[in-house]
């Protein structure tokens, strides 16, 4: 039966194909380390307590209405504060828009800037843009990065792509790979951009930044950074992109923010209107309750990261020690967020079964088969699928079981010739 070219031509996700794999053998019996989700097991990572009773508290009240389009006023007033307190950046709670976790922000964001045709700009790996880009029929510009750079874009390697570009796509600390921007590396981008702007009339669309800073409050020691406090005039081209998803453990809660140029967020609330991408009245008014208490919010947030570098530490170690062994494996060192990058170079390797690994995919299955552990390869976020480059995520397991995978690991690649 037909449908919409759009609706026939939609690519289905690599990352829920993997998982329904996973679902499939765990449903069997079988124990897989299923590092695949971006997601949390909220048994070992249950969301703060305060936040979990003031929900309940909203539901008693009846708080089951429809909350205001761009938000509760009580929610982006807090928003505003903690902005300003954690980043020192000045945003009244006009600029700001919350919707139900940061998908539909970063959608609105597409829909808002990109008419069919226009160019936008991503780097590879990164997740979802290519999915974006063609729900909005933008001509996609896909810049491959490297491991020399962290998976990170360089100035260098846009300059050549930003004539005539109306959006580019960054995210710091970066899903898939948990690495993020320096200063100077982001410094650089802004420069190009704001000289890149500068030589637009007033009839043209400036080139927009859309800066996901989801992962901001996980990292490991390193300084976050952001393109307005680096730069006070990139304000008027950078869209962000916010929330508590990641930095409470607060995934299934669906409260996001997005934030910038009263002209843009305006649009966004207006598209988002007929859309009803809000969050729940009951959660908004919670996490501004929550919010309330930044002491609160901070000893969470602190324990809470400490917690996901002590679980990648332990699976970095882990990659290093089957490196030292000799296996043609890597990993870079965690930055921030969830997520492990591993390198995995089996490529062409035979199995047991004389079967060639033709795919980082194909490796993906083989392991989930043979070693009980599930990782996401590269190709699912923009990269080749002969890239030998993972992410593993270490939100849905205690560190016991990255510990208990490791020799399985470590077994089925020594079995591939």
């Amino acid at each position: 039966m037909k449908v919409s070219k759009l609706a026939a031509n939609l690519i289905g996700s690599e990352i829920v194909k993997i998982g329904n794999e996973v679902n499939d053998l765990k449903a069997k019996g079988a124990q897989i380390a299923n590092l695949t989700i971006g997601d949390l097991n909220s048994t070992i990572y249950p969301i703060p307590v305060e936040l979990k009773e003031e929900i309940q508290k909203a539901y008693q009240n009846n708080l089951t209405n429809y909350p205001p389009a761009n938000g509760l006023l009580s929610l982006r007033a807090e928003v505003s504060k903690d902005l300003k307190t954690r980043w020192n950046l000045d945003y009244s709670a006009n600029d700001i828009l919350i919707t139900a976790g940061s998908r539909p922000l970063i959608y609105a964001v597409y829909k808002t800037i990109v008419d069919e045709g226009d160019k936008v700009i991503y780097p590879t790996p990164s997740w979802n843009n290519n999915h974006y880009a063609y729900l909005t029929s933008a001509a996609a510009v896909e810049v491959k990065t490297t491991q020399e750079n962290n998976f990170l874009p360089t100035a260098e390697e846009l300059k050549p792509h930003l004539g005539g570009a109306v959006l580019l796509a960054l995210c710091s600390p970066l899903n898939p790979t948990g690495t993020m921007f320096t200063e100077n590396q982001l410094r650089e981008i802004c420069e190009m951009i704001l000289e890149e702007n500068s030589k637009r009339g007033a009839d043209e669309k400036p080139l927009y930044l859309m800066y996901d800073q989801i992962y901001s409050n996980l990292t490991f020691g390193e300084k976050h950074v952001d393109p307005v406090s680096l730069f006070p005039e990139m304000k008027e081209f950078t869209i962000y992109i916010d929330g508590i998803s990641k930095c409470l453990a607060a995934t299934g809660v669906r409260v996001g923010w997005g934030f910038g140029p009263s002209h843009v967020i305006d649009k966004m609330k207006a598209l988002l209107t007929h859309v009803g991408a809000w969050a729940p009245k009951p959660e908004q008014e919670a996490t501004a309750k929550y919010f309330q208490h930044p002491e609160n919010v901070n000893a969470f947030i602190t324990d809470f990261k400490d917690k996901l570098e002590a679980s990648l530490k332990v699976l970095h170690n882990g990659i290093q020690d089957l490196k030292k062994k000799g296996l043609s494996v890597e990993s870079i060192q965690p930055m921030g967020a969830m997520y492990l990058t591993i390198k995995l170079d089996y490529i062409g390797k035979v199995k047991p079964d004389g079967n060639k690994i033709e795919t980082s995919s194909d490796l993906v299955f083989y392991l989930i088969n043979e070693a009980g552990v599930a990782l996401v390869p590269f190709s699912a976020f923009g990269e080749e699928k002969t890239e030998p480059w993972f992410r593993a995520s270490v939100g849905g397991l205690a560190t016991d079981e990255i510990e208990i995978m490791m020799p399985k690991l470590e077994n089925a690649l020594n079995n591939l010739k």
